[in-house]
């Protein structure tokens, strides 16, 4: 029997409608430097995820429970977050909502960075800049306990297209993505943006301390 014109528009319609659904619902984070997202994080943490359970979290405005999965981590380093150790971390159930999924059988370290809940809790996305601890560089590691830090008040600005220029003296221009085709490039993984005596930013590279004055500090 040959199908009609309209139950093949109708078809078609539903389809475009499941598929606007479900772009809807996927999880969509914007690009960001460590740095950037060390400095918009509550929470930065080292530490090894010894457990994962999925528990109830209120309800939505139906009624309907909200579920979280719940890892239970054994916190090694906080870089930045509460007087208190960390020792839950939730996120949303699957990907397409942003949910992260580490592994839980203790034996990989991970750097954790998202916003804290109270009661040594935080939450964290696929938004937030989570990695495994061996996977990140010797300056990320170092930058970690103060030189993000150092930064904050400085603006890393991505660039789109070339060319492309700073607006500010507090301004750093992030160039991995439109000349290295990546996140991880070689800015992210050895760069920070450091204030300067004189107010300015620029990117500093190495692992050692930088020095007096900043006035080592070196464009990539």
């Amino acid at each position: 029997m040959p199908f009609s014109v309209n139950g093949i528009l109708c078809a078609l319609a539903l389809l475009l409608l499941w598929r606007a659904e479900e772009l809807v619902e996927a999880c969509s984070c914007a690009p960001v430097h460590p740095q950037q997202a060390f400095c918009n994080a509550d929470v930065v943490i080292r530490a090894k995820v010894v457990g994962e359970s999925e528990v109830d979290s209120g309800n939505d405005i139906y009624g309907n429970p909200i579920k979280r999965i719940q890892y239970d981590v054994k916190q090694i380093k906080m870089f930045k977050g509460p007087n208190q150790d960390i020792e839950t971390v939730f996120t949303a159930p699957v990907s397409a909502v942003c949910g992260v999924t580490l592994d839980a059988s203790g034996k990989k370290e991970y750097l954790i960075s998202g916003k804290a809940e109270a009661g040594g809790r935080m939450h964290v996305t696929l938004c937030d800049y989570i990695m495994p601890w061996d996977s990140l560089s010797a300056t990320q590691k170092k930058s970690l306990s103060q030189r993000y830090q150092m930064g904050c008040d400085c603006k890393i600005v991505r660039c789109p297209s070339l060319p492309c220029e700073i607006t500010a003296p507090e301004e750093c221009l992030w160039t991995d993505l439109i000349i290295e085709k990546q996140v991880h490039g070689r800015q992210a993984n050895h760069y920070a943006c450091v204030k300067r005596a004189d107010g300015s930013c620029s990117w500093y590279r190495g692992v050692a301390p930088p020095k007096k004055e900043f006035l080592d500090a070196e464009d990539p």
